[in-house]
């Protein structure tokens, strides 16, 4: 798995990501000057030659590996582990896996999702493509002692109290694309319609249940078309929400099975690292080489420090 000279040395490494990311000629991060810089005495560290920058860089400088002491063939590695395992690779895998501390492999592992968390994206859908829209609670669940000790309310749609409230994730996936998720405090019905609407374009159908917090949907787009789950209906022609149901399953099963919980403020993190997947998986034509490649580009221009846990 780990073959490739990338993945065996520092150096190598280090050559590798100048190539990913300058693509041949260094590029300044501090002013975006590209081809005027030359090395220094230190390896792999770059000066500006721009009169009014004059500052010093690497390949790292402005990324979430700026400032690591991890060696760069170890970063490479887990950004290989991290985007090719479906569901997911826990810190305490990490750690065993790449030989590095347990503290060393969570922030690994938070740097690499702050790495593969999108942003400035386009609206999705558009010339009367299917943009699924669902929602879903997830959280601890109560065992049966702390139901009868503590005051509990099932989670349920539209934003009622419950320990769920904080937990809410609403999800819009593209009929045969990709997938946008939001964590909000309540799934209720102003909130939803807000992320539908400025998130898909104006030209697109959608597809939802029956829930009430889609209601005002249908005049915004080219058309709003629904199946009733509470009737047994889940799917009539081709209106459905299975691909957006589909994904929660890989989303849940990977939380459960491999993080096993996670804190309240770190879940947009995973849900950023879930959403990547699937937006680089194999059937939009991305092996696991690309994935990772792909990961490794989102890294620039992004910091995340101890002292920065959201």
């Amino acid at each position: 798995m780990f073959d490739a000279p990338h993945f065996q040395s520092h150096d190598e490494a280090r050559k590798y990501l100048e190539a990913l990311r300058w693509g041949g000629e260094p590029v300044c991060p501090h002013c975006g000057t590209i081809g005027r810089a030359y090395a220094t005495k230190k390896e792999g560290v770059y000066r500006c030659a721009e009169s009014t920058c004059r500052k010093d860089f690497s390949v790292t400088t402005k990324t979430v590996m700026e400032s690591s002491h991890v060696k760069l063939h170890v970063w490479l590695r887990a950004f290989y582990l991290m985007t090719s395992s479906k569901k997911g690779m826990s810190a305490h895998q990490l750690h065993r896996t790449l030989k590095v501390t347990y503290k060393t492999a969570w922030f690994l592992a938070h740097r690499i999702r702050e790495a593969m968390r999108e942003g400035g994206l386009a609206p999705m859908g558009g010339g009367g493509g299917i943009v699924e829209a669902d929602e879903t609670y997830f959280g601890k669940y109560d065992t049966p002692r702390e139901r009868k000790t503590k005051r509990y309310t099932k989670p349920t749609k539209g934003g009622k109290s419950g320990p769920a409230n904080k937990r809410a994730i609403v999800a819009l996936v593209e009929r045969g694309g990709p997938v946008r998720t939001f964590h909000v405090a309540v799934a209720d019905k102003p909130t939803v319609d807000k992320i539908v609407k400025d998130n898909v374009d104006r030209e697109t159908r959608i597809h939802t249940d029956e829930s009430r917090l889609y209601g005002d949907l249908a005049g915004h787009f080219a058309s709003h078309e629904t199946v009733k789950h509470s009737g047994g209906e889940y799917v009539r022609g081709d209106v459905h929400t299975n691909s957006a149901e589909g994904y929660f399953s890989i989303f849940k099963r990977g939380m459960r099975g491999v993080y096993q919980h996670c804190r309240e403020k770190h879940l947009h993190r995973y849900l950023a690292e879930y959403d990547f997947r699937y937006n680089h998986r194999a059937k939009l034509g991305f092996n696991d080489g690309e994935r990772a490649d792909a990961a490794i580009r989102g890294a620039a221009n992004k910091r995340l420090t101890y002292r920065q846990p959201r």
